[in-house]
């Protein structure tokens, strides 16, 4: 039996390996700035509004993220859900997503070789 961040480890690198060979310099360098700054986004705003901001302004690579979050966190409506979740839901949602946003930065810069602040603008300008 494995524990959740065991679990949420391995899924995740997979899915970063995967951004590395499939999205090209850039696209590896949009994903894994991204994974920076995320959890502070979450953290600042909310997890919905965090994952909105994603999904209007972060293009293929944000898509990209919160589809691959979605899925470690089996929540295939992430959105939707982060909009509709009573209190206790939506509190057990964000702490899912912030812990998985732990290893996305993690492997954004041992796989990806993406430091943190290596953004092209800060999120919520």
């Amino acid at each position: 039996m494995q524990t959740r961040n065991q679990e949420y480890a391995a899924k995740i690198f997979e899915q970063v390996m995967q951004v590395r060979d499939e999205l090209g310099k850039d696209g590896s360098n949009n994903y894994g700035s991204l994974a920076h700054r995320l959890p502070v986004f979450v953290r600042t705003a909310g997890l919905a509004q965090a994952l909105a901001f994603v999904e209007a302004r972060d293009g293929a690579a944000g898509r990209k993220l919160l589809r691959d979050i979605a899925a470690v966190v089996n929540e295939e409506e992430l959105l939707a859900r982060s909009r509709t979740a009573e209190l206790p839901e939506y509190m057990l949602l964000t702490r899912n997503v912030l812990a998985a946003l732990a290893w996305y930065k993690r492997f954004a810069q041992s796989v990806l070789g993406v430091e943190a602040g290596a953004d092209r603008e800060g999120v919520g300008e």
